[in-house]
Order: C-alpha cells, then sequence, then structure tokens
C-alpha cells in the first residue's frame, strides 16, 4: 500500500471506517512497534490533518529521569522529547491507564504546552498485559477537536498494535 484513500468531503465516521482496514494492512506482518506506530502517526495525520500526531514510549530506566514517556514515532512539529509520569495530559493518561479527552488544553491543569498552536487534544493508551507501554497523543488547532467517536475508532486502532 503506497497511497491513503479517503473519500473527498467523508466525514469523520466514514474515515476511521475507511482508514482502518487499511492501518490493518499495512501492519499486519510487521513486528517492529516502532515501525507500526510510524505508520499509524502518518495515516491519522494524513486523514485528519491535525496539528500533532505521536506516541509517547514508556521508558522504565534508573537514569536521572526515572520511568517517564519518551518521544517516538510522530508526525506535526516539535515535540517534547519527556514527559514524567502523571504530568500533563500524557502522564495523566499513562497514570490512569484510560484514555483522556481535552477540549481545551488551557482548562486541564498542568497541561504540557509543547506547541502553543495546540488547543485540544486526546491521549490514548497502549496497554498490553495490564501495563501501559506507550500513549498515542493527538493535538489539533481547534478546541473540542476530539469526542467519544474518537474516543472508541482509536482505542481499536491501538488494540491492533
Amino acid at each position: 500500500m503506497e497511497t491513503l484513500i479517503i473519500p473527498v468531503g467523508a466525514e469523520k465516521k466514514e474515515i476511521y471506517e475507511v482508514i482502518i482496514p487499511q492501518i490493518k494492512a499495512i501492519i499486519s506482518g510487521e513486528t517492529d512497534q516502532i515501525a507500526n506506530m510510524a505508520n499509524v502517526a502518518a495515516i491519522l495525520k494524513e486523514a485528519f490533518d491535525t496539528l500533532w500526531v505521536g506516541f509517547y514510549i514508556v521508558k522504565r530506566d534508573n537514569s536521572i529521569h526515572g520511568s517517564s514517556l519518551v518521544l517516538g514515532p510522530f508526525q506535526g512539529p516539535l515535540a517534547c522529547s519527556r514527559i514524567a509520569y502523571g504530568k500533563g495530559v500524557c502522564g495523566a493518561s499513562w497514570r490512569d491507564k484510560a484514555t483522556l479527552i481535552v477540549p481545551d488544553v488551557e482548562k486541564f491543569p498542568g497541561h504540557i504546552a509543547c506547541s502553543s498552536l495546540s488547543c485540544s487534544e486526546i491521549v490514548v493508551p497502549l496497554i498490553k498485559n495490564g501495563e501501559v507501554v506507550a500513549v498515542l497523543d493527538i493535538d489539533n488547532k481547534v478546541v473540542d477537536s476530539f469526542d467519544e467517536l474518537d474516543a472508541d475508532y482509536l482505542e481499536s486502532i491501538m488494540e491492533m498494535l
């Protein structure tokens, strides 16, 4: 597969219905998690033209940082390299093992502003064997960009990884 195929003028639900089989096709048979995350980020960015789409990967270590989320594959402008457990939307999603939808990032206590252009955000954890191993983070320039429809479809995409 070389080109993402999305019908012109498609609504959000239709876009998800079209890209999910394409995501399955592109990641099927590929065992490298980083490669799969990179392709998922690229597909989501292209399909929805959001500000930023990417993954933060849990790194458990004894360095000065301790366990943290470390920047993984992404599409979009410069991003924060490392996020502490429980900090910002991504760290809170990691801590709570739950999808977080933030309609207005300015109203989220402790929001980490990697980009001043970000107005709304959704973060979906990737859970393996009961533990969060990464989070998918999507930011948009428009307030209230994400809803339960996004959460449901993005959670199903994360289950494929």
